[in-house]
């Protein structure tokens, strides 16, 4: 590649961080590491009313948790600082006056009664959703149809304005796309899109350009929604000059629902799963959205699903490393159409991932979710080592509460029910033998507690399967968990002979 790959995500503060977003920030990452390239996040907070507190550093903490850290941010600074587009305000204005000196852009001063006007008044069957476009602007309040003498009137009165690009007539405009290759639009059919508003601020149509071409940036990976807006970007690149530096442009599918529609927060309402990378609270409604951070997920399982989201390396593999997605990664492999999330498949990536890590990798955080469900742990040693006997049973973080409780407090509930059946006479005097054996072994270790048993099974000439699933409930709660020794050589002698005595008071 001719000049050094520079990549960027641009992220309004504007609320949770949602998959989709996630997954271009990933592509973004992947290309840049596999080019030696850089990583850049840009703050798009130009639109000043939808501003949310805490949204920035909520997008900072996912990204951190993802393993995707930018090389250039607001938080990181960099070489082409300032990262946040309302701190570069001034920069976006001397383009847009140079945009109007060269006819390419104009001033409008239309008040929003009167564009609201223009909708009804230029609605037919044929255009029931009026634009401002090269028909319109002729017939509304403009500096194209005032004149100049007007216009500059305006202008020192200090008169509300915007200013539009004019975007020429039946002009075709095209570039190649990545994933799509060749794409092209009539200008005719896009509408003169504002790019400085009343407030002096830019739109994401003029801010993306200037900011794209003065942080060097050689390839925009984006959402396919940003396609209609392609013409009016190049047309801009063009204007301003920098038609030989524009960046290389892939616009990813959509990520969808099971109903085939955009994925959204009614999926995730409809279906129960979450579409946040992590918990979003809205500072104003209070309204919870739920992350897959908090659901229990691995940040290594959220970025293997997402990277599958739409892409394949051509071969049957589909759990990847970070460093394998950065080797393998290709975004001439990326689907021309939209991927449908299924959270089955999300949950089966997980519990890969959890399968294949060394549970230091991920105790901390398993730590935390048993602290937030009040059960201590004291043993760190014994704690990693009750996670390694129960991981291929959980599929959630969140799982390993239930798989794994008993090892450190009594089972709130035993499931007697499932002992009462065939529980008799004989089955109450081998368990009462089993607790004088048990209470006699010099030492309590797997072989000998398993040995002791067998033994005591076989002098009461019974069979070992009978008597093991009430062992199993006795210490557990429940007809689940690991090997019976296992658990009882952890929790202990005097906690397994406890558990088994209360049981038999629970069935007499």
């Amino acid at each position: 590649m001719s000049k050094k790959v520079r990549v960027r995500f641009a992220p309004s503060p504007t609320g949770g961080l949602h998959l989709g977003g996630v997954r271009t920030v990933l592509y973004n990452y992947l290309f840049a590491k596999q080019n030696g390239g850089d990583f850049i996040l840009r703050i798009e907070d130009t639109d000043q009313t939808r501003f949310v507190p805490g949204a920035e550093e909520y997008i900072f903490n996912c990204l951190a948790w993802c393993g995707l850290t930018p090389d250039e941010s607001p938080k990181h600074g960099g070489p082409y600082a300032p990262y946040r587009q309302s701190e570069r305000k001034e920069m976006y204005r001397q383009y847009a006056e140079q945009l109007i000196k060269q006819g390419n852009a104009y001033y409008a001063f239309d008040t929003a009664e009167e564009l609201e006007k223009m909708r009804t008044d230029f609605k037919t069957d044929e255009n029931p959703s009026p634009q401002y476009n090269y028909v319109i602007r002729e017939k509304m309040k403009n500096s194209l149809t005032l004149g100049e003498a007007e216009t500059q009137k305006l202008l020192a009165e200090g008169a509300p304005h915007v200013v539009r690009i004019k975007m020429p007539q039946n002009e075709e405009v095209k570039f190649t796309d990545m994933i799509r290759g060749e794409v092209s639009f009539n200008s005719s059919l896009v509408d003169d899109k504002v790019l400085l508003k009343a407030d002096g601020m830019p739109t994401y149509h003029l801010a993306v350009v200037v900011d794209d071409f003065s942080m060097k940036i050689s390839h925009a990976f984006r959402g396919e929604e940003w396609l209609p807006s392609a013409p009016v970007h190049i047309l801009l690149w063009k204007y301003l000059g920098w038609e030989n530096d524009m960046p290389q442009w892939a616009h990813l599918p959509l990520i969808l629902g099971p109903d085939s529609s955009k994925l959204s927060k009614r999926h995730g309402n409809k279906y129960g799963f979450p579409i946040f990378a992590m918990n979003w609270t809205d500072p104003k409604s209070q309204e919870l959205t739920e992350g897959f951070y908090e659901r229990g997920f691995l940040s290594q399982a959220f970025v293997n699903l997402l990277a599958m989201l739409g892409w394949n390396d051509g071969t049957e593999q589909e759990v990847f490393s970070m460093e394998e997605l950065i080797q393998r990664f290709d975004i001439s492999r990326v689907s021309h159409s939209g991927a449908i999330f299924d959270f089955e498949k999300a949950k089966w990536f997980n519990h890969e991932w959890i399968k294949k890590l060394p549970v230091a990798e991920y105790k901390d955080q398993v730590m935390k979710i048993f602290a937030d469900n009040n059960i201590a742990i004291t043993n760190d040693d014994q704690f990693a080592k009750v996670l390694e006997l129960v991981k291929d049973r959980c599929t959630l973080l969140n799982d390993f509460v239930p798989q794994a409780s008993f090892f450190f407090q009594s089972p709130k509930e035993i499931d007697t029910a499932a002992i009462e059946p065939k529980w008799d006479e004989k089955k109450q005097q081998f368990f009462a033998e089993l607790i004088r054996g048990y209470e006699l072994l010099p030492t309590w270790q797997h072989d000998d507690l398993e040995k002791e048993f067998k033994e005591i099974v076989a002098a009461n000439q019974m069979k070992p399967g009978e008597l093991m699933m009430p062992l199993r409930v006795m210490l557990v709660g429940g007809k689940f968990g690991p090997g019976v020794f296992d658990i009882a050589a952890i929790i202990g002698k005097d906690e397994t002979i406890a558990r088994i005595k209360h049981t038999i008071a629970l069935l007499a």
